[in-house]
């Protein structure tokens, strides 16, 4: 799939204490069916991801991170709880998983895979046909 075609894309948390922009290309959305996104997210995760050098935060007052795991931190607002950001803290790590949800529209993007799978609840079917992974791809 074709990246979005806007060299620069918007988003922001719900309260706009979060707002960012992203210059350059996105990757197409992972949909991630994980407990950790479960619980973040009230259901699944649906993110494009960008180096994190192209994200620049244009206001930020309320940006908290959380270390979820022994190697990932979530950013998200501490003032209306939108999900943000998700990355990997091993210092080789130069990308940034952006909750698509956070964009502002349109993006031009679309799902290219679930991952996780093995972790979905049974209240759901997958039914988009894109592919799908019990973990990682």
């Amino acid at each position: 799939m074709p990246p979005t075609p806007s060299p620069v894309t918007r988003g922001s948390c719900l309260c706009g204490g979060v707002r960012y922009e992203i210059h350059g290309p996105l990757r197409p959305v992972t949909v991630c069916h994980c407990s950790q996104c479960r619980k973040t997210s009230g259901h699944v995760v649906a993110a494009t991801e960008a180096p994190t050098e192209a994200i620049q935060l244009l206001q930020a007052t309320t940006l908290t991170w959380f270390k979820s795991s022994d190697t990932a931190e979530r950013g998200f607002c501490s003032r209306c709880g939108g999900n943000l950001f998700w990355r990997e803290t091993a210092r080789t790590v130069r990308v940034t998983s952006v909750m698509a949800g956070t964009l502002d529209g349109p993006t031009g993007l679309s799902i290219d895979r679930h991952i996780f799978v093995a972790d979905k609840l049974d209240y759901y079917d997958i039914l988009d046909g894109c592919p799908q992974a019990a973990a990682w791809f």
